[in-house]
């Protein structure tokens, strides 16, 4: 458009040039076809517009919103249309309280009161997209800078009128994916009805007082001895019978030798022992008696 307005004003100053008494009045046919060329080079490019991928075009006439959506590619216009665009691929709208991780530069995590009444510090990461057909819409109701006026108050609100459901422990814990589902269902509605599609919210990370922490911590240890203490009173329960069975064997075993072998039986025990013996490659010389003694074993390495 701007190209359009310079052609325009050397074609009025080729016709001003003309009437004027002056040698540069042979030059106005010159001037007022560069001014025409200019004309066209400017109608032209602002007929053509091209909108990248992932991005639609939302047309505007002296202040007037037009409904229809450029999509991506070469789209002819209205040379006199402004043209605004929109990103709608997925966008990350991320506060935390580490400063340069989030959107802003500062610490821009989310304080929250819990329902007893502690201050909970919640890292929140918002993944949302705009609806192309809805980008007209936007424009006019609400602009360009939908991420502070609309992403932004939404999605910290939302928290804040969770969290006060919650005790701190408990959103640290047990709750932390139930307040996330109840914080979704709370920023996609409000979202849906401004044309924002939210396709995820994450939260990052929840930060108690440093009191709490500690009581938290000091638990868990505890927790870990008593289990611990369970597990070797367990092992030394298991080591105490195996110890009792144990002694019952044996003292079962020498009840079986003192009441069940007779003087034949140790005879004949003793002969298998001695049948060993002789097998045996260091076994030389074995003299067997015939009494009831055991036999002598003489020789051997």
């Amino acid at each position: 458009m701007f190209i359009t307005i310079i052609g325009i004003f050397i074609l009025l100053a080729s016709y001003f040039v003309a009437t004027q008494d002056s040698p540069l009045a042979r030059y106005g046919l010159t001037i007022r076809i560069v001014g025409v060329i200019v004309i066209l080079i400017g109608l032209s490019s602002s007929m053509f517009r091209v909108i990248e991928a992932g991005q639609v075009g939302v047309k505007t006439l002296f202040g007037k919103v037009n409904s229809d959506v450029l999509y991506s590619g070469l789209n002819i216009v209205n040379p006199l249309m402004e043209v605004t665009t929109f990103d709608v691929k997925t966008l990350n709208y991320t506060m935390s309280g580490v400063n340069d991780e989030g959107s802003a530069a500062a610490d821009d995590a989310i304080r929250v009161l819990s329902a007893d009444g502690l201050e909970v510090i919640i890292d929140l990461s918002v993944l949302f997209k705009v609806k192309p057909s809805s980008a007209p819409e936007i424009l006019r109701t609400i602009g360009k800078d939908y991420l502070d006026k609309i992403v932004r108050p939404i999605a910290r609100t939302a928290i804040r009128d969770n969290a006060v459901a919650y005790d701190a422990v408990a959103l640290y814990s047990s709750k932390r994916d139930e307040f996330q589902n109840k914080i979704f269902q709370t920023i996609n509605k409000s979202f849906t009805s401004r044309g924002l599609e939210l396709e995820q919210l994450l939260v990052r990370n929840i930060t108690l007082p440093a009191s709490v922490k500690t009581a938290i911590e000091s638990k868990i240890n505890a927790e870990q001895d008593a289990q611990k203490m369970t597990f070797v009173l367990q092992k030394e329960k298991q080591e105490a019978e195996r110890k009792r069975v144990e002694a019952q064997g044996i003292a079962d075993y020498q009840k079986i030798l003192s009441t069940g072998l007779s003087d034949k039986q140790l005879q004949y025990e003793t002969i298998k022992a001695q049948k060993e013996i002789a097998l045996s490659p260091n076994t030389k010389v074995i003299i067997m008696g015939n009494s009831k003694n055991a036999p002598i074993i003489i020789g051997g390495n």
